[in-house]
């Protein structure tokens, strides 16, 4: 259960209701997903939020479908349900294929693997790695 409200359509300020508009525009579609919604409860947030989101995840060194693959990645690390299910559809919207998945889900696990050992060992950092 959310801990803040999902606003409706009618219940934005004006100042969150302009978000939407833009986030309706950039994805276009009229959908607009619970984390805005609740997001919405706080208009400068959302807002810097979303301004952040579009630079972060838009074309550039690093395609989308890696930036999603990545989020992904991240959102398995750290636990959020919510951001594995909507940047999994995201990747597969931007062509992320069944062997791709698949090969994510055995980084993803080989790196938790590894992680852990490591940490658990307290292994030096070689001097080879550092910058």
């Amino acid at each position: 259960m959310a801990t803040v409200s999902l606003l409706s359509d009618e219940d934005l300020s004006p100042d969150a209701a302009a978000v939407f508009a833009d986030i309706r525009a950039a994805r276009g579609t009229e959908y607009v997903n619970n984390f805005w919604r609740a997001l919405a409860n706080d208009p400068p947030l959302l807002r810097a939020t979303w301004e952040r989101l579009k630079h972060v995840m838009a074309p550039g060194a690093l395609d989308p479908l890696v930036k999603e693959m990545l989020y992904m990645a991240v959102s398995t690390a750290n636990g959020c349900e919510y951001c594995i299910h909507s940047h999994s559809a995201a990747a597969r919207a931007k062509g992320m294929t069944d062997a791709q998945y698949g090969e994510l889900l055995a980084v993803i696990g080989m790196a938790m693997q590894t992680n852990g050992l490591v940490s658990a060992m307290q292994v030096p950092v070689d001097t080879a790695f550092e910058a």
